[in-house]
């Protein structure tokens, strides 16, 4: 299974408005240029989070997009099948052997388990240079 752009962009839209959450609307123009993203690809994910009912615009000059739900509630799970649909790590799995069939499911349901486990709030909180330590190898 790979996620596309939509997703990953998709995530990052809401992980910024995790991040800012309970401080009013957050623009798409602030999200895009601080991700150093075009801010026109952001408003064509934004439209089906909206009708999800992930996010709600806000109008005005002061306007913006707020999470619907606390970033507890809402798991990466539910941004990336808005955004790229069913999770499936390959296509056709009933017309597989039995073998095959079962470790295709297997896979499926490890990805469901983390994404549906994985908060908005968890993305939110997590703290790039612990990535850096995770993987520095001392000789």
């Amino acid at each position: 299974m790979k996620i596309s752009t939509k997703g990953r962009y998709g995530l990052t839209i809401m992980i910024a408005l995790a991040k800012k959450y309970g401080d009013g609307p957050i623009s798409l123009k602030s999200i895009a240029r601080e991700h150093d993203l075009s801010e026109h690809y952001l408003e064509q994910l934004i439209a089906p989070l909206r009708n999800a009912g992930l996010v709600r615009s806000v109008r005005g000059a002061y306007g913006g997009y707020m999470l619907t739900r606390t970033p507890e509630e809402i798991t990466a799970g539910d941004v990336i099948r808005v955004l790229e649909g069913p999770i499936s790590p390959v296509e056709g799995i009933e017309e597989e052997a039995p073998a095959k069939k079962a470790l295709w499911m297997r896979i499926r349901d490890a990805v469901k388990d983390v994404l549906d486990t994985t908060t908005l709030y968890d993305l939110a909180q997590h703290d790039e240079e612990d990535d850096q330590e995770a993987y520095m190898f001392y000789i």
